[in-house]
């Protein structure tokens, strides 16, 4: 295999692992990220914070090329997807298996630096990941099992910094769960009338054609959980100007999905990083000036 060659699979390999999106990275990372602030009080090791960081971009590399193995059937059949490396035959499903485990042992190597509590649930975390695919053959609403496994480095965090799992981690997993219920019913907008012919179950198609409210009401419940959160934990005006930022990104997102056009849709949710930004944001600002 010469030079050429090589560089045509790495880079087929990196759309594999959508390397080149880094949406779904950035959307995992933020709940992370919180946890660790918050769990540490606003003062998380760097060797932590950047074993977490480089973590979630393996295993979210990992989970798209599980994704994708899962659904190559399906993929070729719709039309953003039907040119990903799988589907379109491009990727073997040799070289897959391959990947997917040569990415999830990559982040198994960083996680031995941790302790036995973060260890164990890093197997909790595979899990979710390998069997979130094939949810939404089975589950009406696959978005909410999705909220958990996007969700699960906030009781990772927690696990790491204090060694246990306190009532606030699952508080923060579930304003995550508001949060992916919101923003993946917009991408599984997108796709609705494709999901629809091939029988894929998505929450987009559960909610009909109350799916913008379900969308607002979700991104509602997700503040008032961390509303929740800042009075339990005492925080300050830049903790809550970071909700109330956030809030307004919400109410931009409404405005692009309130006709349901798949460009608007999709837009919103690639947007939704902004919101996971400023919430964090307003986290780490409230402890340096407290």
């Amino acid at each position: 295999m010469n030079l050429a060659q090589i560089t045509q699979r790495l880079t087929l390999y990196e759309k594999l692992m959508r390397l080149d999106k880094p949406i779904g990275t950035l959307l995992l990372l933020w709940p992370t990220l919180w946890g660790l602030w918050i769990a540490s009080g606003g003062r998380p090791g760097w060797m932590m914070v950047w074993i977490f960081c480089l973590g979630t971009l393996l295993m979210r590399s990992a989970g798209c090329v599980m994704n994708d193995l899962a659904d190559r059937n399906f993929d070729a059949h719709v039309k953003r997807t039907r040119d990903r490396p799988l589907a379109a035959g491009l990727v073997s499903v040799k070289e897959a298996l391959w990947l997917a485990a040569a990415l999830t042992l990559a982040a198994f190597f960083l996680v031995l630096a941790l302790n036995r509590l973060t260890i164990g649930l890093s197997f909790v975390a595979l899990a979710l990941a390998a069997s979130y695919p094939f949810t939404k053959r089975f589950v009406a609403v696959p978005q909410a099992y999705l909220g958990v496994t996007f969700g699960f480095g906030i009781p990772m965090a927690f696990a790491a910094v204090s060694g246990i799992l306190l009532a606030l981690c699952w508080w923060l997993l579930l304003a995550n769960i508001f949060w992916v219920l919101a923003y993946d019913t917009e991408y599984a907008m997108v796709d609705r009338d494709d999901d629809l012919k091939i029988g894929i179950r998505t929450s987009a198609i559960l909610f009909g054609h109350y799916d913008v409210a379900a969308v607002m009401l979700c991104y509602a419940a997700m503040l008032a959980v961390f509303v929740i959160i800042g009075m339990k934990l005492h925080f300050g005006l830049y903790y809550y100007l970071g909700l109330v930022a956030a809030g307004f990104i919400m109410l931009y997102h409404y405005s692009l999905i309130r006709e349901r056009r798949r460009e608007g849709c999709f837009k919103a949710f690639l947007h939704n990083n902004w919101v996971g930004g400023v919430i964090f944001a307003g986290i780490a600002a409230n402890y340096v000036w407290r």
